[in-house]
C-alpha cells in the first residue's frame, strides 16, 4: 500500500502533556481550527457532540504491538489492538466523541477529547445519535470488569 498523507485542519490545546494519561472524560480542550477554514465551522454550535479525528503525533512506534492487555493490566485478557482503544496502533489515528461547550470563532471548546496538547486534528464531524449505529451497543464483560476495578 502507498502511504497516505493528510494536512491537519487544527490543533488540540489543553494542559495534558503525558502521552499515557488516562481519564479524559472531564478534561476540557480547545480545538484551534486553521483560521482559513473557520467558515467551515458555521452551524456546528447547533450540535451538542462532535466526533474529532486526530493523529497521535508522539506515538512511540517501538511500543506498538498487535496484541496487548488493556491498560497494561495483568488481570486483563490479551486482546488484538483493533479490539482496544489504545493509542499504540499500527496507524496512529484517534477518534473521540466529545461534548461541544462553546465555539468562539475558529476555536471549539470541548470536553472529553482524549488527545494531548499539540495533537494535530484531521477532521471534525457533528455526532448525531440517530444516524450512528449505536442501537444495541454492548461491551465485553472483561471491559466492564476493568472499568469497575479501575486503579
Amino acid at each position: 500500500m502507498e502511504p497516505v498523507q493528510f494536512t491537519p485542519i487544527g490543533t488540540v490545546r489543553n494542559a495534558i502533556t503525558d502521552i499515557y494519561y488516562r481519564g479524559f472524560s472531564d478534561i476540557e480542550s480547545q480545538v484551534a481550527v486553521d483560521p482559513a477554514l473557520e467558515e467551515g465551522l458555521d452551524g456546528i454550535e447547533e450540535y451538542s457532540h462532535l466526533q474529532v479525528i486526530f493523529y497521535f503525533h508522539r506515538l512511540e512506534r517501538e511500543r506498538v504491538r498487535l496484541k496487548r492487555r488493556p491498560w497494561d493490566r495483568e488481570d486483563a485478557p490479551e486482546m488484538g489492538v483493533f479490539a482496544l482503544r489504545t493509542q499504540l496502533r499500527p496507524t496512529p489515528i484517534g477518534s473521540s466523541v466529545v461534548r461541544l461547550l462553546l465555539r468562539a470563532g475558529n476555536v471549539l471548546w470541548v470536553r472529553g477529547l482524549d488527545a494531548i496538547d499539540g495533537t494535530p486534528v484531521l477532521d471534525i464531524k457533528p455526532f448525531d445519535l440517530d444516524t450512528e449505529a449505536l442501537k444495541g451497543l454492548h461491551i465485553p464483560p472483561w471491559l466492564r470488569r476493568l472499568r469497575d476495578t479501575q486503579r
